[in-house]
C-alpha cells in the first residue's frame, strides 16, 4: 500500500455504511479507496455538473449569462452565483439580485428549468447530452432536482473532477469567468459551515479564497474550488496543485465532516501535490 492509499483509508473511520474517495490528476485517478461500484446520492455536489451544463450551453449560444432568469431583475449569472435573492428551498425573494449571497437550491432548479425551455428538452436530457455522456459518466442518473439529484459511483464523480481540473468541454474564457468571484463582496451563510464576509462564489463553484475554518483543505491554494453535499459528499479542485479529490458517503453531512475532511485533504495535498510527487 502506498502512502497515498494509506491516507485514503481514513474514510473507513468516518462512520458511513458506504464511502468512497478518489484522488485525481490530469492523467487520471492517482489512488482510490472504497467501493467503486456503489451508487451514491451526490446531493448538492450535483450543482457542479448542473453549472457545467449551463456553461457549455453558453459557449454554444443556447443561453446567455446575462439574460433574464429567475426573479425580477435576476439573470442566469445571478442564479449560478447564488445572488438572485431566492430563498434556500422555496420561491420567496429575500433580497434584490446582486445584494446578498443566499445559497439557494431553488435558484439552481430555476436556471436548469430556464435552460430546458431554451433547448426544448427536459433538463435530464440536456445534462446527459452535454456532460454525462461526453465524460463517460454512464452510470450517473439525475433522479431528482437539478440542484441535488444526481446519483452515481465514485468513478463517475472522478471523471467530473478530471474535467474541472483540465476542462475540455468549455472554452478557457468561459471557465475563467466561472472560477472568478461573481458579484464580489457579498455576505452570506454557507449551510453547515458558517457565515462568511465575503462568501465568495463563482458560477456554480464555491471558491476557497481565504475562508477559514472551512471544509476544503487549509493547505490548498486560494484558487481551489468545488462543492459539498448534504449526503456527506464533496469535490474540490486545486488547479495550482493540479490535483482534485472526490469523496462520497451515505452519512448525512454534519460536524463530523468538518472534522474529517480537511485532515484527509491536507494529507492528500502533501502526498499528491507538487511537493509530494
Amino acid at each position: 500500500m502506498t502512502d497515498l492509499e494509506d491516507a485514503l483509508a481514513a474514510i473507513d473511520t468516518w462512520g458511513a455504511e458506504h464511502a468512497a474517495v478518489a484522488v485525481v490528476a490530469s492523467h487520471g485517478i492517482l489512488a482510490s479507496h472504497g467501493d467503486p461500484d456503489h451508487v451514491f446520492r451526490w446531493a448538492s455536489v450535483t450543482k457542479l455538473a448542473t453549472a457545467l451544463t449551463v456553461l457549455i450551453a453558453t459557449d454554444r449560444g443556447l443561453v446567455s449569462l446575462d439574460e433574464p432568469a429567475g426573479p425580477s431583475g435576476s439573470t442566469v449569472r445571478h442564479l449560478l452565483a447564488h445572488a438572485s435573492g431566492l430563498e434556500f428551498g422555496g420561491s420567496m425573494v429575500l433580497a434584490a439580485p446582486g445584494t446578498r449571497r443566499i445559497y439557494s437550491n431553488s435558484g439552481f432548479d430555476a436556471v436548469a428549468a430556464h435552460l430546458a425551455i431554451r433547448v426544448g428538452q427536459p433538463f435530464e436530457a440536456v445534462i446527459r447530452a452535454l456532460v454525462l455522456e461526453p465524460l463517460g459518466m454512464t452510470r450517473t442518473t439525475l433522479k431528482e432536482r437539478p440542484s441535488q439529484g444526481l446519483h452515481g459511483p465514485s468513478g463517475d464523480l472522478a471523471a467530473l473532477a478530471a474535467e474541472l481540473l483540465t476542462p475540455s468541454l468549455v472554452t478557457p474564457e468561459t471557465f475563467a469567468v466561472a472560477r472568478s468571484v461573481a458579484f464580489p463582496g457579498l455576505v452570506g451563510l454557507l449551510p453547515g459551515v458558517g457565515r462568511f464576509d465575503p462568501l465568495d462564489w463563482g458560477l456554480g463553484f464555491e471558491l476557497h479564497d481565504g475562508k477559514a475554518p472551512h471544509w476544503m483543505p487549509a493547505g490548498s491554494s486560494p484558487a481551489t474550488f468545488g462543492h459539498l453535499g448534504g449526503s456527506g459528499t464533496f469535490l474540490w479542485v486545486d488547479p495550482d496543485a493540479a490535483v482534485a479529490v472526490v469523496g462520497l458517503t451515505d452519512r448525512e453531512y454534519g460536524p463530523w465532516a468538518l472534522e474529517a475532511w480537511p485532515p484527509l485533504s491536507d494529507r492528500v495535498l502533501a502526498l499528491a501535490g507538487p511537493s509530494g510527487r
